[in-house]
Formats: C-alpha cells, structure tokens, sequence
C-alpha cells in the first residue's frame, strides 16, 4: 500500500510493504521484491519515502557489506530474507533507520510469539533524508492484535494542519 501526503512544498511517500512468509516459493518472493522496486522507481527523487513494513527477513548485527545501509544495531543472524532486503535497500540508495541506534532488545524486537523473538519489520528511508530521523524504536508493551510490536519513528518534526493550509475557521 502505499500512500502520498502533499504539505506544503513537501512530498510525503509512505509505503506500507509486507512481504511474503518465509516457507513460500522463491517465485512468488521474487514477485513481491519486484512490485516493490517498482513502487519505488516510481517516486520522485525530490519527494520523500518512507518504507515500513514485515520483510520475513533476518539482518543480524553484522553490517558486513551493507555499513552505508545499516549500523548493525540489530541481534541474530542474516538469513535469505535479510539479504534480499539489503540488497533492495543498498540498490535504492536508503537506509534502515531501526537499525542505527543503539537499543535494548527489548526496543528492537518486532515479532514476538511463544517461541521466538526477531527482528523482521524495518523503516526505510532515503540516505539524503538520514538527518529527518532523530529516533526509532519499538515500543515496548504494546498490545496489539498480532504478534507484530508498533515501531516509531521521531523525526523531532512536530506540525499542524494549520500549520500548512491556513485556519480552519
């Protein structure tokens, strides 16, 4: 899904990107990576894009090969999903801003069952607006209908809509 705000000068794109499960066939993956590049060639490079979103995709903390995408503040290992992710993230020229800050575990875990704590929902955003991010992380507690934890984003930005169009009155 993906959504595009207009405030002021400012092109907002926020894409809301689940990918498949891990145990499905690598077509039907290739389909999902492939619809999502092309959602992203077709933003502007003047506008801003924000990418959130399940990538089924394990990182790891290792930022081997991928330092100008990733900070490694991440756990675990990188599996399949990982790579594909990085690689659509390094091709595009974005960067993962959940993983550049140092956080408990408890603030980085975005799914959560029983058996398993990962790291596999992530947001993307352009390396030129790294700066827009002063902060991300899970917030911890949460109690949501799934086993997904909310993951924020404070860009130190605060606005209206008055702010941009003028007074309601």
């Amino acid at each position: 899904m993906t959504i595009k705000f207009v405030v002021g000068e400012c092109t907002l794109n926020i894409v809301s990107a689940y990918a498949t499960h891990a145990g499905m066939n690598e077509e039907v993956k290739r389909h999902f990576w492939e619809g999502l590049y092309e959602i992203v060639r077709n933003v502007l490079p003047a506008e801003r894009l924000f990418i959130e979103g399940d990538s089924n995709g394990h990182i790891g903390s290792s930022t081997s090969g991928y330092s100008e995408v990733h900070e490694g503040f991440s756990f675990g290992d990188m599996n399949g999903g990982g790579t594909s992710l990085l690689d659509f993230v390094k091709a595009f020229e974005l960067v993962i801003a959940n993983l550049s800050f140092p956080k408990r575990e408890e603030y980085l875990v975005t799914f959560q069952s029983a058996v398993a704590k990962t790291h596999i929902d992530y947001l993307l955003l352009r390396r030129c607006d790294r700066g827009l991010c002063k902060d991300c992380k899970v917030i911890s507690g949460e109690i949501l209908a799934t086993q997904h934890r909310l993951l924020v984003i404070d860009t130190g930005i605060m606005w209206t809509i008055e702010d941009h169009v003028g007074s309601l009155d």
